[in-house]
Formats: C-alpha cells, structure tokens, sequence
C-alpha cells in the first residue's frame, strides 16, 4: 500500500518521527477538548441549542484570536519552536483542567468560555508552529508526501480523540468534566514529548531568532507587513491560501448543518443525536486518511493546482447530490467524500505555501493561514445561523456552498499552469 510506504520512508528520519508524536498527541488532545466543548454546549439536556447559539459559541471560541494570530506567526519567527511546543502544550495542561474545574462547579457560561478561550489563544502557536518546523525535519523532495501524511495524521488522531471523548461522553451524562481532564492529560503528554528534539531544531535559523520578548513584540506590526509583502510577492501561495479559505468556510456551514441534524432530526434523544455526530465525525475522519492515501498521486499527476481544482469541482458536483435528502446516509457519506476533498486541498495548499515561503516567514505566514481558517469558519457559522431553520434543514445553504465550490474550481482552473 502506497501510504505505508511513504511512511515507513518518512518514519527513517528520528527527527520527523519525534515531530510527529508531538502533533499527534497535541491533536488528539485537540479533539478530546473540543468534542467536550461541543457536547457540553450543544448536548446538554437543559439547553435547547440553535444555529444561533451554535455560531456565537464559535464566535467568542475564535473570532478574538482571527485578530490577534498574525502577531502569533511573528513570535513564532523569533521564538524557538520546540519551546513553543513545550511551554504551550504545558500552559494548555493547566487551562484545561481549570476548565474542568469551571464544569464540574457549573461556572458561569461567561467564566466557562474565558477558560476555553485561553486554551485556543495557545493552539493558534502549536498548529502554525506544527506547519512551519515540518521543513526542518524532512528534505525537500519528501515535503509533499510529508504534507499528506504528517497534518492528515494530526487531523486523524483529533478524529481519534473526539472519538474517545464521545465514547467517554455517551458513559455518563455528567462526564463532561472527566472528558476535559482527559484532553488536559493528552495536552501535558505533547509537552513532554517535545523534549526529545534539540531546543535548536525546528528553528527559526538563530539569526532571526530575537531572545527578549519587548524586542520581538516592538517589531511585530513591521514583520507582520513584510510577511503579507512577502506573500504578495508569491502568487501561487497566495491563490491557494484563498482557495483553502472558501473551502473551509463551505465546510464549516456544512458542518452546523450537520450539527443541528444530529440535534434534531435524525433522533429524538440526547445519547442518539450524540452517536450520531461521533459517526459522521469518524466517517469524515475516514475521508482525511483516504485524502493522504491519494494526493501524493494527485499531485505528482495534476499537479497542486490541478487538485486542488478537481477537489472543489467533486465537491460541487456531490455536495448537492447527496445533501439534499437531507438523509443520514447520504449525507455521511458526503461527510467522507468532503472530508477527502477538503484534506486533500489542504495537504496540497500545505505544500506550496511551504515551498513558496522562506523559513523566515514560515511562522507569520503560517499564522495568517490559521486565522483565515477561523474567520472563514465563524463567518460560515453566522450565515447558516441565518440560513437554517430550526431542524437544519435548508435547500438553499445546500445549493449555495455548492456555487462557490464551483466559483473556486473555475477559478483555479485559469492558474492551473503554476
């Protein structure tokens, strides 16, 4: 099988095999924390969850740090990576079980999303920092298939974890806080495993590396300038960051819509919507994997461009076709066929973003790839809050991600040359 081999070639390098547990134990922490955020704000049985309350949970979860991230990837140029791994999945051990505490004592909603908010303003340096070492601990002619396996691994151990914290979750109604523990526990295992790599290693180069922080935090608005100077100078990595950035947000309308399915119209009890969003979770999981299985292949045959076209070209072809039913299964396996689509445009938007960015500007550049995620994300979220009805669902949400799914495939067919 192709994706073994490609593994087993990866796995030869230690320093790629010790960034790689990192990412997994960080990601699967990840999922754990956000499946327990999620159950906890959608699931519970005294609350009657809408779309609406669904997007401003995202909102507040997200939206602050869209403004505050690109400052992130300028620290992240300065910074030590491996500290950033250790130090960060540490603080993100302590604010998860303070987290659980808040849950277990019934804390005030606005105290709850605070503590939830902290651990989420760390993440955006561990993921932008994730992306930007990977250069680091492979050679250039192996950065694609490192792109396909090393993210799509994150996101399948994410998948991993929220599915122990469902399985944990469906054990009792008044697990949550136990579900949370279980992700501050994952969290302080990516600390420590950070400390198997050299302080030195993932970079930046020591000549870009500011050690006091007044002096990194004085030059922040100018890196940040010179880094979208930079990607301006590079089109090919700009044209996919916007690809990606509508794919996310056509993923994340979709994504609530499965949200409020699952609440309401596919079960008349809390346990069975639940089992439900685990099994289009783990379905749409399947997808990430099969996407790292095919676009090494993909790519070296359409090229970065060219898949990522024909990502968004299925995607607006089987979208409406199988969401319309508005029918479990139908709709679960859309949720693997976007999952493959999305992943697999992502993988190829990894690689030339990677390959375009000089290791100086990875860490911003980086950075500003994760905000575009969360705003696209929270401005899904707050149009099909708009769009859905109370049972999730909407014909014209369906019809209307699938327009720009199409928009983004026709776009991208004219660069398909890069």
């Amino acid at each position: 099988m192709p994706v073994v081999r490609d593994l087993r070639v990866l796995l030869r390098f230690g320093n790629f095999r010790r960034l790689l547990a990192v990412r997994l134990l960080s990601q699967s922490a990840d999922g754990v924390y956000q499946v327990a955020l999620a159950t906890y704000v959608v699931f519970s049985p005294e609350k009657q969850t809408s779309a609406a309350a669904i997007a401003s949970a995202m909102a507040v979860l997200l939206l602050p740090y869209s403004f505050v991230g690109p400052f992130a990837g300028v620290l992240l140029d300065r910074w030590r990576r491996r500290q950033v791994f250790l130090y960060g999945n540490l603080l993100r051990a302590v604010l998860a079980a303070g987290t659980a505490l808040l849950v277990a004592g019934s804390a005030p909603y606005w105290l709850f999303y605070a503590s939830a908010l902290s651990v989420t303003a760390v993440n955006r340096f561990v993921l932008a920092g994730l992306s930007a070492a990977l250069p680091r601990v492979v050679d250039e002619e192996r950065l694609v298939m490192g792109n396909s396996l090393s993210p799509t691994a994150g996101t399948l151990a994410a998948t991993a974890g929220g599915g122990l914290a469902f399985l944990v979750r469906l054990a009792g109604p008044d697990s949550d806080a136990v579900v949370v523990l279980l992700g501050a526990a994952l969290y302080l295992c990516a600390s420590l495993a950070s400390l198997r790599m050299p302080r030195e290693l993932l970079g930046p180069d020591p000549r870009h590396v500011q050690p006091h922080l007044t002096a990194a935090l004085r030059s922040t608005a100018k890196g940040l300038v010179s880094g979208l100077r930079h990607l301006s100078e590079r089109p090919p990595a700009a044209r996919a960051l916007a690809a990606m950035t509508l794919m996310r947000f056509c993923y994340g309308a979709l994504t609530v819509m499965v949200l409020m399915l699952c609440r309401y119209a596919w079960s008349d009890t809390e346990s069975g919507g639940l089992g439900l969003l685990g099994l289009a979770v783990g379905v749409s999981g399947a997808g990430f994997f099969a996407a790292a299985v095919v676009t090494p292949w993909a790519v070296g045959r359409l090229g970065e461009a060219g898949w990522i076209t024909a990502c968004a070209l299925a995607a607006a072809v089987l979208e409406p076709a199988l969401g319309l039913s508005f029918a479990p299964v139908p709709l679960l396996i859309a949720a693997f066929l976007l999952g493959l689509t999305t992943q697999g445009a992502k993988i190829a938007t990894d690689t030339v973003v990677q390959s375009s960015i000089e290791d100086a500007y990875r860490g911003r550049i980086f950075s500003v790839y994760d905000v575009l995620f969360n705003v696209a994300f929270v401005a899904a979220a707050g149009i099909a809050a708009l769009m859905l009805p109370p049972d999730g669902r909407s014909v014209p949400l369906v019809v209307g991600v699938a327009l720009v799914y199409g928009a983004i495939a026709t776009t991208m067919a004219r660069f398909d040359n890069w």
